[in-house]
Protein backbone atom coordinates (compact mmCIF):
# COMPACT_ATOMS: atom_id res chain seq x y z
CA UNK A 1 0.00 0.00 0.00
CA UNK A 2 1.33 3.39 -0.97
CA UNK A 3 0.97 6.31 1.43
CA UNK A 4 0.16 9.77 0.09
CA UNK A 5 0.23 13.17 1.73
CA UNK A 6 -1.88 15.67 -0.17
CA UNK A 7 -1.05 19.31 0.46
CA UNK A 8 -4.32 21.12 -0.19
CA UNK A 9 -7.94 20.56 0.75
CA UNK A 10 -9.81 21.90 -2.26
CA UNK A 11 -11.88 20.07 -4.86
CA UNK A 12 -8.87 18.63 -6.71
CA UNK A 13 -7.21 17.51 -3.46
CA UNK A 14 -10.38 15.73 -2.40
CA UNK A 15 -10.99 14.16 -5.82
CA UNK A 16 -7.41 12.86 -5.99
CA UNK A 17 -7.48 11.67 -2.39
CA UNK A 18 -10.81 9.92 -2.86
CA UNK A 19 -9.58 8.16 -5.98
CA UNK A 20 -6.37 7.02 -4.29
CA UNK A 21 -8.20 5.86 -1.15
CA UNK A 22 -10.66 3.87 -3.28
CA UNK A 23 -7.66 2.09 -4.73
CA UNK A 24 -6.41 1.12 -1.28
CA UNK A 25 -3.77 3.80 -0.74
CA UNK A 26 -3.36 5.56 2.59
CA UNK A 27 -4.14 9.28 2.25
CA UNK A 28 -3.56 12.18 4.63
CA UNK A 29 -4.11 15.89 4.01
CA UNK A 30 -2.29 19.07 4.98
CA UNK A 31 -4.30 22.29 4.84
CA UNK A 32 -2.93 25.71 3.98
CA UNK A 33 -2.88 26.58 7.69
CA UNK A 34 -1.00 23.38 8.59
CA UNK A 35 1.68 23.76 5.92
CA UNK A 36 5.10 23.62 7.49
CA UNK A 37 3.83 22.45 10.88
CA UNK A 38 2.15 19.14 10.04
CA UNK A 39 4.63 16.41 9.05
CA UNK A 40 4.78 14.76 5.64
CA UNK A 41 3.56 11.23 6.38
CA UNK A 42 3.39 9.86 2.86
CA UNK A 43 6.00 8.40 0.55
CA UNK A 44 4.29 10.47 -2.15
CA UNK A 45 3.48 14.16 -1.69
CA UNK A 46 0.82 15.66 -3.96
CA UNK A 47 0.94 19.43 -4.43
CA UNK A 48 -2.79 20.07 -4.89
CA UNK A 49 -2.50 23.84 -4.64
CA UNK A 50 -2.37 26.77 -7.05
CA UNK A 51 1.07 27.25 -8.59
CA UNK A 52 1.84 30.46 -6.63
CA UNK A 53 1.62 28.45 -3.37
CA UNK A 54 4.32 25.95 -4.39
CA UNK A 55 7.31 28.13 -3.45
CA UNK A 56 5.99 28.52 0.10
CA UNK A 57 5.52 24.76 0.43
CA UNK A 58 9.05 24.11 -0.78
CA UNK A 59 10.38 26.70 1.67
CA UNK A 60 8.34 25.18 4.52
CA UNK A 61 9.38 21.56 3.94
CA UNK A 62 12.73 21.83 2.13
CA UNK A 63 14.87 18.75 2.69
CA UNK A 64 11.90 16.81 4.10
CA UNK A 65 10.93 16.35 0.44
CA UNK A 66 14.27 14.68 -0.40
CA UNK A 67 13.76 11.15 -1.67
CA UNK A 68 10.00 11.55 -1.88
CA UNK A 69 7.88 11.36 -5.00
CA UNK A 70 6.45 14.87 -5.43
CA UNK A 71 3.42 15.13 -7.72
CA UNK A 72 2.81 18.55 -9.24
CA UNK A 73 -0.79 19.02 -10.40
CA UNK A 74 -0.52 22.76 -11.05
CA UNK A 75 -1.24 24.68 -14.20
CA UNK A 76 0.96 27.78 -13.97
CA UNK A 77 -1.50 30.21 -15.54
CA UNK A 78 -1.52 33.95 -15.33
CA UNK A 79 -4.81 34.05 -13.44
CA UNK A 80 -5.20 37.82 -13.97
CA UNK A 81 -5.39 37.55 -17.76
CA UNK A 82 -5.85 33.83 -18.51
CA UNK A 83 -3.78 34.40 -21.63
CA UNK A 84 -0.37 32.92 -20.77
CA UNK A 85 1.65 30.61 -18.58
CA UNK A 86 3.95 32.18 -15.99
CA UNK A 87 6.92 29.81 -16.35
CA UNK A 88 9.79 30.48 -18.77
CA UNK A 89 9.13 29.55 -22.40
CA UNK A 90 9.97 25.91 -23.01
CA UNK A 91 9.91 25.09 -19.29
CA UNK A 92 7.15 23.90 -16.97
CA UNK A 93 6.06 24.25 -13.37
CA UNK A 94 7.19 20.67 -12.80
CA UNK A 95 10.67 21.41 -14.20
CA UNK A 96 10.93 24.49 -11.99
CA UNK A 97 9.94 22.38 -8.95
CA UNK A 98 12.47 19.66 -9.86
CA UNK A 99 15.21 22.31 -10.09
CA UNK A 100 14.35 23.47 -6.54
CA UNK A 101 14.08 19.88 -5.25
CA UNK A 102 16.93 17.99 -6.94
CA UNK A 103 16.76 15.10 -4.43
CA UNK A 104 13.02 14.53 -4.98
CA UNK A 105 11.37 12.55 -7.78
CA UNK A 106 9.02 15.11 -9.36
CA UNK A 107 6.10 13.95 -11.47
CA UNK A 108 3.53 15.95 -13.42
CA UNK A 109 0.01 14.49 -13.20
CA UNK A 110 -3.67 15.35 -12.75
CA UNK A 111 -3.34 18.79 -14.39
CA UNK A 112 -5.27 17.72 -17.51
CA UNK A 113 -8.30 16.50 -15.54
CA UNK A 114 -10.95 18.33 -13.58
CA UNK A 115 -12.11 17.27 -10.12
CA UNK A 116 -15.51 16.31 -11.54
CA UNK A 117 -14.02 13.91 -14.08
CA UNK A 118 -11.81 12.29 -11.44
CA UNK A 119 -14.78 11.80 -9.11
CA UNK A 120 -17.06 10.51 -11.90
CA UNK A 121 -14.23 8.49 -13.45
CA UNK A 122 -15.61 9.49 -16.84
CA UNK A 123 -15.18 12.25 -19.40
CA UNK A 124 -18.42 11.99 -21.32
CA UNK A 125 -18.75 8.29 -22.09
CA UNK A 126 -14.99 7.65 -21.91
CA UNK A 127 -12.94 6.69 -18.86
CA UNK A 128 -10.96 9.51 -17.25
CA UNK A 129 -7.27 9.26 -18.06
CA UNK A 130 -4.51 10.69 -15.89
CA UNK A 131 -1.33 11.51 -17.81
CA UNK A 132 1.90 11.13 -15.82
CA UNK A 133 5.28 12.60 -16.83
CA UNK A 134 8.56 12.28 -14.97
CA UNK A 135 12.14 11.11 -15.15
CA UNK A 136 11.93 8.35 -12.54
CA UNK A 137 10.37 5.20 -14.02
CA UNK A 138 9.65 3.54 -10.66
CA UNK A 139 7.94 6.70 -9.35
CA UNK A 140 5.76 6.88 -12.45
CA UNK A 141 4.83 3.20 -12.15
CA UNK A 142 3.92 3.69 -8.48
CA UNK A 143 1.56 6.58 -9.32
CA UNK A 144 0.11 4.90 -12.43
CA UNK A 145 -0.64 1.75 -10.39
CA UNK A 146 -2.25 3.73 -7.53
CA UNK A 147 -4.44 5.72 -9.96
CA UNK A 148 -5.47 2.59 -11.89
CA UNK A 149 -6.34 0.83 -8.62
CA UNK A 150 -8.71 3.74 -7.94
CA UNK A 151 -10.62 3.02 -11.13
CA UNK A 152 -9.37 5.40 -13.82
CA UNK A 153 -6.85 4.98 -16.62
CA UNK A 154 -3.33 6.28 -16.24
CA UNK A 155 -0.71 6.61 -18.96
CA UNK A 156 3.02 7.20 -18.70
CA UNK A 157 3.36 10.32 -20.87
CA UNK A 158 7.16 10.28 -20.93
CA UNK A 159 9.95 12.22 -19.29
CA UNK A 160 9.56 15.35 -17.20
CA UNK A 161 10.20 17.33 -20.39
CA UNK A 162 6.64 16.33 -21.43
CA UNK A 163 5.28 18.39 -18.52
CA UNK A 164 5.61 21.39 -20.85
CA UNK A 165 3.02 19.91 -23.22
CA UNK A 166 0.81 18.67 -20.38
CA UNK A 167 0.70 22.19 -18.95
CA UNK A 168 -0.17 23.61 -22.38
CA UNK A 169 -3.01 21.08 -22.61
CA UNK A 170 -4.17 21.96 -19.08
CA UNK A 171 -4.01 25.66 -19.98
CA UNK A 172 -6.18 25.10 -23.04
CA UNK A 173 -8.71 23.03 -21.10
CA UNK A 174 -8.97 25.64 -18.31
CA UNK A 175 -9.42 28.52 -20.73
CA UNK A 176 -12.15 26.58 -22.55
CA UNK A 177 -13.94 25.92 -19.24
CA UNK A 178 -13.60 29.52 -18.03
CA UNK A 179 -14.90 30.67 -21.43
CA UNK A 180 -17.84 28.27 -20.99
CA UNK A 181 -16.92 26.31 -24.13
CA UNK A 182 -16.74 23.08 -22.09
CA UNK A 183 -18.14 22.26 -18.68
CA UNK A 184 -16.15 21.57 -15.53
CA UNK A 185 -17.27 17.95 -15.81
CA UNK A 186 -15.97 17.77 -19.39
CA UNK A 187 -12.55 17.85 -20.91
CA UNK A 188 -10.28 15.73 -23.04
CA UNK A 189 -10.50 11.94 -23.18
CA UNK A 190 -7.94 9.52 -24.57
CA UNK A 191 -9.25 6.60 -26.55
CA UNK A 192 -6.63 3.92 -27.08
Amino acid sequence: MTSFTIIGTGSMANAIGGLLAEGGSSVSYISKEETGTKPLEGDVVVLAVPYPAVSGIIAAYGSQLDGKVVVDITNPLNFETFDSLVVPAGSSAAAEIQAKLPAAKVLKAFNTTFAGTLAAKKVGAEPTTVLVAGNDTAAKELLVDAVAAGGVKAIDAGSLARAHELEALGFLQLTLAVGEKVGWTGGFAIVA
